[in-house]
């Protein structure tokens, strides 16, 4: 009944009983109903991405129940939902989903900004090349929510305040689309670090010049020294000497060194088995190969019926100053054993041969090493980058990446 504002019915229905005694009220009345019904009745969107989002599931969960103030039926999909909770970080290739669920939302339709990620981006601004700063820059905001993270009784009382919002619309005050924050982003932070010193040097100035008139005043005044405490003698706590699971280094060693000789551990320079086997079982063995040998010591890791290492954990990579290092975390799922495996790559060309056809798991991992350090896996079946946008300029994780657009440096 035209609380949204998009509907010319009411106001028809408004001029046309308003000749009669009484219509204008029968108007007023319904929108008042209207507007109840609609403010207690709200269907969130399923939209989390971070921790605040734990405290959103809380909030609908049994012990609070958001059910009881109206905010029932999460759903899925956008055309099924009035509300967006927006409840963690933002990043920048999240920023065009986020706008495309809001979009295909039916109006009036309403967001809660939930927590400080998403009010202002939070403590993760600062050094980071892909955080939005606040949700408002996207899509308008009807309520912010402090904390990191706010409890569930505070989203509580954000929605309350949102229904106390919804109940006022009518035709004389209609829901409109609300704007965004377009405001240049200002580092509070070290605003705030310079107003501190200023007002450190200025109380300094004052205190000394206190003292010096104490000490002109108070000649034979000593401070007291305080006194040392006799420092507490604790036993000696006995070692838990480590499980060792599966094969010990020495045998790994002795296995890949038989086919692979110019294997080496990094930064072991005397790696006889016996040297090895002194390192203990809490040390994981950390092997070293050229590019020439890398794809067929992995295929025999894995092939190889006495070693097994059959999972692959992690493909990453280390920026040295002078080169890469693609580190290759493996386990024997068999056997319990694992072991590190990394292959230097020279900065000039950084290209490696992908090891996606050996362990089809490498495949995302190497897309991640791509997008974040810039190596290239030669054959690799889709080499594009998989968390950044296709346009980002340069690999935010490489030691010499600058972009003083996106950028904030931490003033603590």
């Amino acid at each position: 009944m035209g609380v949204s504002g998009a509907s010319g019915v009411t106001e028809q229905v408004a001029e046309i009983l308003d000749k009669y005694p009484g219509g204008i009220r029968l108007v007023d009345s319904i929108e008042y109903l209207v507007a109840w019904a609609r403010a207690n009745s709200l269907w969130p969107l399923i939209y989390g991405t971070a921790c605040c989002a734990m405290e959103m599931m809380s909030t609908g969960s049994s012990r609070h129940d958001w059910a009881r103030f109206g905010v029932e039926v999460a759903r899925a999909t956008p055309r099924q939902a009035d509300l967006i909770v927006l409840a963690g970080t933002i990043v920048e290739k999240m920023g065009p989903n986020l706008v495309t669920l809001y979009e295909q939302m039916p109006a009036p339709k309403y967001v809660i900004a939930m927590g400080s990620c998403a009010i202002s981006g939070g403590p993760f601004y600062y050094d980071s090349y892909s955080v939005i700063r606040g949700g408002d820059r996207l899509i308008p905001v009807d309520v912010y929510v402090p904390g990191c993270p706010p409890r569930p009784e505070a989203l509580l009382y954000g929605i309350m305040e949102l229904q106390k919002k919804i109940r006022k619309e009518g035709r004389r005050n209609p829901w409109k689309v609300g704007k965004l924050l377009d405001t240049p982003f200002v580092d509070t932070h070290s605003m705030a670090k310079q107003e501190w010193t200023a007002q450190e040097k200025e109380k300094e100035s004052g205190l000394q010049l206190a003292r010096e008139r104490f000490k002109t005043e108070n000649p034979d005044y000593k401070p007291a020294k305080p006194q040392r405490l006799a420092k507490e003698k604790f036993a000696a706590v006995t070692r838990v000497e480590v499980r060792n699971n599966g094969l010990d280094n020495a045998s790994i060693l002795t296995a890949v060194q038989k086919v692979f000789p110019s294997v080496t551990l990094f930064r072991q320079t005397d790696i006889t088995p016996d040297n090895v086997a002194g390192l203990g079982p809490e040390y994981i063995l950390d092997l070293e190969i050229g590019q020439g040998q890398y794809t067929e010591l992995v295929r025999f890791l894995k092939e190889d019926k006495d070693l097994g290492i059959d999972l692959l954990l992690q493909v990453t990579a280390v920026d040295w100053q002078d080169h890469f290092d693609v580190l290759v975390h493996l386990l024997s799922t068999r056997h319990g054993h694992k072991l590190f495996l990394r292959c230097p790559v020279a900065k000039e060309r950084a290209e490696i041969h992908t090891i996606s056809d050996i362990f089809r798991g490498a495949d995302w991992h190497e897309r991640e090493v791509f997008d974040l350090f810039g190596i290239r896996f030669i054959d690799h079946p889709d080499m594009r980058r998989i968390f950044l946008q296709d346009d980002f300029p340069g690999y935010p994780l490489r030691k010499d990446f600058e972009d003083p657009e996106r950028v904030v440096k931490r003033p603590y």
